[in-house]
């Protein structure tokens, strides 16, 4: 069966790049939804809420496609994370978080428009941090200045030595796009990967 049309209903480079890993044809289109949490809603109820939404958004425009859309949430204590913006927030969500583990929720919805299937998932990572010295935080902010990143650090870059401890089934999902899942995923559509060129056709 021809693969059909793939879209990333994401603009993230980070997903980007993560989908790329599968040598699969896809083009990224962003959703128009609105990401304000539920009164009540748990940050793990509100990633799947989201991913759906997204993948749900851009199935309603593209027909013959597999749509691949995630949401991911960051905690701490049971609440959600955000971005510092400054350096002096960046410093304090640090701080609390040395010797101390945060949770990653990350959702993963695929719709096949062409055969109406829909799949759902969600990753669940935690990252325990080091201890970690203000002189540590201070280098680690200075390097990579991670402002507008959730948690104050990038883990895909120089956030990983911060870490003293990461347990996942899929170090793909803390970036951003559950590979072994997605994977898990193409394979119940029919389609086992890797494909070669001519298999897409």
């Amino acid at each position: 069966m021809p693969l059909p049309s793939i879209i990333l209903a994401s603009t993230s480079p980070f997903r980007k790049q993560l989908l790329e890993k599968l040598h699969l044809p896809f083009q990224q289109i962003a959703p128009n939804i609105n990401e304000t949490p539920l009164i009540s809603e748990t940050p793990k109820e509100m990633v799947a809420r989201l991913s759906t939404q997204k993948a749900y958004e851009i199935a309603q425009q593209h027909s013959n496609s597999i749509i691949i859309a995630s949401d991911q949430c960051a905690t701490f204590q049971n609440k959600p994370i955000g971005k510092p913006h400054t350096q002096p927030k960046a410093t304090k969500q640090l701080q609390q978080f040395s010797n101390h583990t945060i949770t990653f929720y990350t959702g993963l919805t695929v719709i096949n428009t062409q055969t109406q299937q829909t799949f759902e998932a969600m990753d669940t990572t935690h990252v325990q941090f080091r201890n970690l010295s203000q002189q540590i935080i201070k280098n680690y902010l200075d390097i990579e200045q991670p402002f507008n990143c959730t948690g104050s650090f990038k883990s895909e870059g120089l956030g990983i030595t911060l870490f003293k401890e990461i347990n996942s089934k899929d170090p793909n999902a803390l970036i951003g796009l559950p590979l072994i899942e997605l994977t898990n995923i193409f394979y119940k559509m029919g389609y086992a990967l890797p494909l070669l060129d001519k298999e897409q056709k």
